[in-house]
């Protein structure tokens, strides 16, 4: 819902500006000799949406050595979590069984008491 809320006005900004805009435009590209005529609004929001997209390969681009390192940091947490498993493992093998806790306390709760005043 929220997100239509948000969505509704741009999108009534681009019918407004397609509406507004009919007139046609010719582009052309220098070197060459290559020319294209459109209405002025979809030449407009097509070079927008290029260039959009080569901000967002920039961006994409631009974060690439961070996901690296962090999925290099998750396989070398994986396997110092693994080795520390083995070491509590190999711990508890050596120490044999516990004991059970003294004073009574099955549940591990000790009760202590304050001597009277």
């Amino acid at each position: 819902m929220v997100r239509l809320i948000l969505l509704a006005p741009l999108l009534i900004l681009l019918v407004l500006f397609g509406l507004s805009n009919r007139e046609e435009v010719a582009l052309r590209l220098w070197p060459f000799d290559l020319a294209w005529a459109a209405p002025l609004s979809v030449a407009v929001l097509l070079i927008a949406a290029v260039f959009f997209l080569f901000g967002a390969f920039i961006a994409w681009a631009a974060a690439l050595p961070y996901r690296r390192r962090a999925k290099a940091l998750e396989n070398t947490t994986r396997i110092l979590e693994r080795e520390l498993a083995e070491l509590r493992a190999r711990e508890a093998r050596q120490l044999g069984p516990v004991p059970p806790p003294a004073n009574g306390a099955a549940n591990g709760v000790v009760r202590l008491s304050r001597p009277a005043a």
